[in-house]
């Protein structure tokens, strides 16, 4: 039994010197700024959440926290009488309270719950005709160009220095269930992509996805969710228009079968536009899956040597 089931990710927080830089990197990449203070920036996407993207000023660029969404401000008072640290208001868009935990990797994991919802902005969807359904008749596609409509943050990878210990760690405190476990060979296992325990409601295939590595502890990507494939290639060719620096795409994966495209922000960061991802529900289970499936793509172009 875990202390709580968290319902979703919440956001994904960056320190970088330059707050300009990193707003205009994130307006291209199709995020828009909530709020921001001169040494805190908070950009939201298409959805109903608050925020989803932090940028802290700092001298030094990295990866500064993982936010998670609770169920209730109850489960942060779970989680902080068993972790003995406190709930306190949360001084950024929306409002709340949050409950800061450290992982065992020193990362900072940030609970939040009681947020008020934004509301949600404008998105274009168009319908597509094939040889199963032909729902547009009568009128006709044009993607006007700009920076895709992001929807919502879906998930985060990190590196971590010893998988069984953080994978125990997150399970423990949050309820994840585990979609594909990773084997380097048969019974040695070091990674888990995870989802959220949320019952009967059908979840993103995975959540949060912990792998050891050499270069652990670290930040490896975080992935936003778009409306379909014509808003990722909107925004793959605005980003390309824009000179951005791209890592890795356009492909569809194996494991949780995205259509996925990599880019990184001015610090070298990854972030990852897509679509079309698969939904589980706690009956589904757990499964084993191979290096191989994880580094492969069904199609699209091969890992770079970068990404790893």
């Amino acid at each position: 039994m875990s202390i709580i089931k968290i319902e979703d990710i919440a956001y994904v927080c960056f320190s970088a010197p330059d707050l300009a830089e990193m707003k205009s990197f994130l307006t291209d990449f199709g995020l828009t700024i909530a709020a921001e203070d001169g040494q805190r920036m908070f950009a939201r996407a298409h959805g109903a959440a608050p925020f989803v993207h932090v940028t802290e000023l700092s001298e030094e660029p990295g990866f500064a926290a993982l936010g998670l969404r609770a169920a209730s401000i109850d489960d942060l008072h779970a989680l902080a009488k068993t972790e003995d640290v406190s709930v306190e208001p949360l001084d950024a868009p929306g409002g709340g309270y949050i409950v800061r935990l450290t992982d065992p990797d020193g990362r900072r994991v940030e609970v939040v719950a009681g947020q008020e919802k934004a509301e949600p902005l404008e998105l274009v969807h168009s319908e597509m005709n094939s040889v199963h359904e032909r729902p547009r008749v009568s009128h006709v596609i044009r993607i006007e160009q700009g920076p895709a409509r992001v929807v919502r943050l879906g998930h985060c990878v990190l590196d971590v220095v010893d998988f069984p210990t953080c994978e125990a760690w997150y399970k423990e405190r949050f309820g994840f269930i585990t979609s594909d476990e990773i084997e380097a060979a048969p019974g040695v296992t070091f990674g888990a992509f995870m989802r959220c325990d949320r019952g009967d409601t059908p979840t993103d295939h995975h959540t949060v996805f912990l792998v050891q590595s050499p270069k652990a502890p670290g930040f490896n990507h975080a992935a936003f969710e778009v409306a379909d494939l014509d808003e990722l290639m909107r925004g793959h060719e605005h980003l390309k228009a824009a000179e951005r620096h791209a890592e890795w795409g356009v492909g569809r994966h194996i494991l949780g079968s995205q259509i996925f495209d990599y880019w990184r922000d001015p610090w070298g960061h990854t972030l990852e536009h897509w679509t079309d991802g698969d939904l589980f529900t706690r009956s589904d289970g757990s499964k084993k899956a191979t290096v191989e499936q994880l580094m492969g793509v069904q199609w699209g172009p091969s890992l770079p040597p970068t990404f790893v």
